[in-house]
């Protein structure tokens, strides 16, 4: 007879914890939420929902909140510390996993710049659009685990990096005209970092091979090649060799179609007004 699964609680244990310590030291203190609220410059809601496990401590504040506390940088080291994973579906958990270490990382997107070339605010922008709607906490909790990824660019060896993007995700003014672009900046800045290869795949094609939607092909340090692929009802890692294989010539094909690296920063120049 086989046990009986159990359904698989999340996981937001290290954000509770370390809202617990918040908690802990403002009352050893003797502030209450509005004062320490008050002398940090910030809102009621913001602490309540940081002591409660639903808000990220953020770096800045951590800093002010152990200088404020005399609490010699605790707040700094758990911050530093903290698995922004936690914060996502088990599949997801397990790509950041092997995202940190990749190897290379090939990545194709057809209706929003890939997240791992987002700027903050395109990031909660992309949050904010999501139905059913996030909540503010978690509009913030997500937007900021997402840029904390990004320091995988900046390693002392950082990945191969390849990204093709349908034309549309450039195109679309996700956010506002100022969000679009800072957004459409970065990208022309990102393409210019060695080591990432950015492509555009243009809208005047008649041939596209990514319209099943977007994977990230990845290499992990062990050299075992996996996928990941994103639909409405959720995330999937692949290892299976097959499917792998199916999604590299996909990406193979795809890079063909798109326009050249310098084709496509000549196309986010013209789109930034610079020529």
């Amino acid at each position: 007879m086989s046990a009986k699964k159990l359904p698989r609680k999340k996981n937001f244990s290290t954000l509770k914890m370390l809202g617990a310590q918040v908690q802990a030291a403002r009352k050893a203190a003797g502030y209450t939420q509005r004062e320490l609220a008050a002398l940090l410059m910030v809102d009621d809601e913001t602490i309540a929902s940081i002591e409660q496990g639903r808000r990220p401590l953020m770096p800045d504040l951590a800093v002010q909140m152990d200088e404020l506390l005399e609490l010699k940088g605790t707040l700094s080291a758990g911050v530093d510390k903290l698995p922004e994973i936690d914060q996502f579906p088990m599949h997801a958990q397990q790509y950041m996993l092997h995202e940190r270490e990749a190897l290379s990382l090939s990545l194709y997107d057809a209706l929003v710049v890939p997240g791992i070339l987002q700027t903050e605010p395109y990031a909660r922008a992309v949050f904010s659009s999501r139905v059913p709607a996030f909540s503010e906490d978690e509009i913030a909790t997500k937007t900021a685990a997402r840029i904390a990824r990004q320091t995988i660019i900046h390693r002392p060896d950082p990945p191969t990096l390849s990204l093709v993007i349908w034309e549309p995700a450039v195109l679309y003014p996700l956010g506002g005209d100022e969000v679009h672009r800072e957004q459409l900046q970065s990208l022309r800045d990102s393409a210019e970092i060695p080591g990432i290869t950015l492509q555009i795949l243009p809208l005047h094609r008649n041939t596209h091979a990514g319209l099943s939607g977007a994977f990230t092909l990845m290499e992990t340090p062990d050299h075992q090649h996996l996928a990941y692929t994103q639909a409405h009802h959720g995330s999937q890692l692949v290892a299976d060799p097959e499917w792998v294989s199916i999604l590299t010539r996909k990406y193979a094909m795809l890079r063909s179609q798109a326009l050249t690296p310098e084709g496509s920063a000549d196309l986010l120049d013209r789109l930034l007004g610079v020529k």
